[in-house]
Parts: C-alpha cells; sequence; structure tokens
C-alpha cells in the first residue's frame, strides 16, 4: 500500500480537518483518514481530485518530486 504524507501536509496547511475534507469529498471520515496514513490505496480518481482541489502536481502528491507547480500552470 501506498503512503501519501504530503495528503495530511497539504491538508494541515489549508486547516482543514479530516472530517472537514471527507465531507467536502463526499466519504466517511475513517476511510479518508486511511488513505492518509496508507491503510487503504488511493484510487486514481481521488490522487487526480485532490491534486485538482490543491493545485498540485500528482508527482508532487506521490512523493516523486518537490515542486507543487501542477503541469498546467508550467
Amino acid at each position: 500500500m501506498g503512503y501519501y504524507p504530503r495528503l495530511r501536509d497539504l491538508r494541515e496547511d489549508r486547516d482543514l480537518s479530516i472530517r472537514k475534507l471527507a465531507d467536502l469529498l463526499h466519504m466517511q471520515r475513517t476511510t479518508y483518514h486511511n488513505y492518509e496514513t496508507g491503510k487503504r490505496e488511493l484510487p486514481f480518481e481521488l490522487a487526480v481530485a485532490l491534486a485538482q482541489f490543491y493545485d498540485v502536481s500528482l508527482d508532487y502528491i506521490g512523493g516523486l518530486t518537490n515542486d507543487t507547480t501542477p503541469p498546467h500552470k508550467r
């Protein structure tokens, strides 16, 4: 399973609780928490939605780069 520590960082940088973000994503709080902690695999569609929500690249979420700039802004 993947572990995406940047999801927590991005959420906290925007002062969002897990509950608030889960509500925005129309999912259970525990489900989102499990994605953030790596207990559940992050679906690609959700990764794309989160990248768009946070306005960062998928590579940044996946830990492949430290550049947060999404491709459409490069």
